[in-house]
């Protein structure tokens, strides 16, 4: 399939309801406003295409940015192709969901999500902690330096409530994600979780969100699910 083709099927795949979610989220035209279910028909056909998923990417349209992160080929892809991506990465569900979790698949991740987070740039820093968050989730406890992870929840214990919006909500998932996920630093993530406490997201047009990383540790433990991996990123 080449990139006319696809565009004209997303296009048929269109819902004005899910459009309407979309740009209620953050997202701008273009975009046809398809339900990411709805793509998996495609995705079977295509499977890893990453020139197709480039020409995609490059339209600006967000359905095609996102089919675009289904397709692409991560391992094949550069720093500077990283690089190119979240900067064309408006909002984020793209920044988040698209960029960051096609990034957790390299094996360059750590090294580029490290430079976004200390970019100061709220969408790239965002991209840098929800990297973590896909990468702690999936990874084994094993790929990852202790010491690293623990100074890193010192910094969402020192800047989480100062920091950007998005930022914010990332640096709050990583919490969340170290309590679950990784094993050896459960119980200082749990603590710093507590003394973080409700961390409060201002969203344009809509209410503020609460989110209390501690809370929703204790839920997933009395669960019995610490340790939770998930077996793929992209799905």
């Amino acid at each position: 399939m080449d990139v006319e083709t696809v565009m004209q099927e997303l296009e048929a795949l269109g819902k004005e309801r899910t459009k309407k979610i979309y740009l209620s989220n953050g997202a701008h035209e273009p975009l046809f406003g398809v339900a990411t279910g709805a793509m998996k028909p495609m995705t079977k056909k295509i499977k890893i295409n990453q020139q197709l998923a480039e020409e995609l990417y490059a339209t600006g349209n967000y359905d095609a940015m996102y089919f675009a992160g289904i397709i692409a080929d991560p391992k094949a892809m550069t720093e500077s192709d990283f690089d190119r991506w979240i900067d064309a990465a408006y909002f984020y569900m793209l920044s988040d969901y698209v960029v960051a979790v096609t990034l957790a698949e390299a094996d360059i991740a750590q090294d580029v999500a490290d430079k976004w987070i200390a970019s100061g740039q709220e969408l790239k820093m965002s991209a840098g902690w929800s990297c973590y968050c896909w990468l702690l989730g999936n990874r084994p406890d094993n790929q990852f330096s202790e010491s690293k992870i623990s100074n890193m929840l010192d910094i969402v214990k020192k800047e989480i409530h100062q920091s950007p919006e998005r930022t914010k909500a990332s640096m709050n998932n990583f919490l969340y994600t170290v309590g679950v996920s990784f094993l050896p630093l459960n119980e200082k993530a749990i603590e710093v979780a507590r003394e973080v406490g409700t961390v409060e997201i201002k969203r344009e047009k809509k209410k503020n969100s609460l989110s209390n990383a501690y809370e929703s540790i204790q839920k997933e433990k009395d669960r019995g699910r610490l340790g939770f991996k998930r077996k793929y990123v992209r799905c």
